[in-house]
């Protein structure tokens, strides 16, 4: 660096008479100017070396993705398979409780996948630690693994079916917490997008999983018994819908990623999929099996496009350091604010 780069005042890179100027110096300056505005350019943020902040997430996303909309699948169709045993439809209660079976397993597979090796998911069982998502999810899915397998081998053999039963009714007892604890899984990291929405992500899930749930059944139960799943693909994208667009209100900058790139892509199609395939889950899925089987793959369709969505977004959010940093200023300067004193009242 030669000395010609270094200013009076130590600034590496100024020019003489076109530095900032700071203190009494850019007092006399606006005083002698004063039609002249600073123009200051707009902050980049970025990080030592160029490095992120935080380190990007090194899920596989067809492995983490695909377990967070297999997961939602398995916990919705345990719910509807106990409400058809009830109620005396055993097509719907069979292919729901497939669909419990087969969706958990293949959600396991998954996540043995991106883990590496079996061993890890043990490992996870050695102790319970209420204050983990992930031990605690780990134990709620060793649990819940074999009571949909039990279901599932009391229909097709036609015996033991009180032990059936109790399966059926057991696994629907956990549906729901095996449904939204991914969200609070996700939501635990410091991925600023997953972060932000820690407390509409669940009702995101839970609504995708009965969706995703009631897709199934519309594909394959026949059209007289799926009453029950036209009405859950209903209030599923209600809940889905208008609590992932609550989420993004209240994310504020957090919410960004989610109208960018792949991931608005993505979010997109699962808001047309869902929307559209609850319209014909309600309007024309009764009378016609085609229409029954077309709602169903929307609805399928749609939830698995949110689940990678919302993967694709908190990835993007990792990587862009003013997702974290700002943030932490707005919630620092906010503080901040709280704890000044009261002004005195006006004399």
């Amino acid at each position: 660096m030669s000395e010609s780069d270094v200013t009076r005042d130590g600034v590496e890179g100024a020019r003489p008479g076109r530095d900032a100027l700071t203190g009494s110096q850019a007092g006399r300056r606006r005083r002698r100017s004063r039609g002249e505005r600073a123009m200051v350019p707009d902050a980049e943020f970025s990080s030592y070396y160029g490095k992120p902040i935080l380190n990007k997430p090194t899920w596989k996303a067809l492995d983490i993705a695909g377990y967070l909309y297999l997961g939602g699948l398995a916990g919705g169709s345990s719910l509807l398979a106990a409400g058809a045993h009830v109620t005396g439809r055993p097509a719907l209660a069979r292919v729901a409780k497939f669909g419990a079976a087969g969706g958990i397993s293949l959600s396991l597979a998954a996540l043995v996948h991106d883990l590496g090796r079996p061993c890890r998911f043990l490992n996870m069982l050695r102790v319970f630690k209420p204050t983990s998502p992930m031990s605690v999810g780990s134990w709620l899915l060793a649990g819940y693994a074999p009571l949909t397998m039990a279901a599932v081998a009391a229909d097709v053999t036609g015996r033991y079916r009180l032990v059936g039963a109790a399966a059926t009714a057991s696994a629907a007892v956990l549906g729901p917490a095996v449904a939204t604890y991914t969200a609070v899984l996700i939501s635990d990291t410091a991925v600023p997008s997953w972060h932000e929405g820690y407390r509409e992500m669940p009702f995101v899930f839970a609504g995708s999983g009965a969706t995703a749930a009631a897709g199934l059944v519309l594909t394959g139960a026949p059209v007289r018994e799926a009453g029950p799943a036209r009405r859950a693909a209903v209030l599923g994208a209600v809940l889905e819908l208008g609590s992932f667009q609550v989420m993004k209100r209240r994310m504020g900058l957090a919410a960004e990623p989610f109208e960018q790139g792949g991931a608005h892509r993505l979010l997109r199609a699962a808001e047309v999929l869902t929307a559209g395939g609850a319209a014909l889950a309600a309007l024309g899925a009764g009378r016609s099996r085609p229409v029954s089987v077309v709602a169903g793959a929307a609805l399928l369709a749609g939830s698995a496009a949110l689940r990678f969505g919302v993967f694709h977004a908190g990835v993007a959010s990792a990587e862009d350091p003013k997702y974290t940093v700002l943030p932490q200023r707005e919630r620092r300067e906010a503080r901040a604010r709280a704890t000044l004193p009261c002004s005195p009242p006006p004399a």
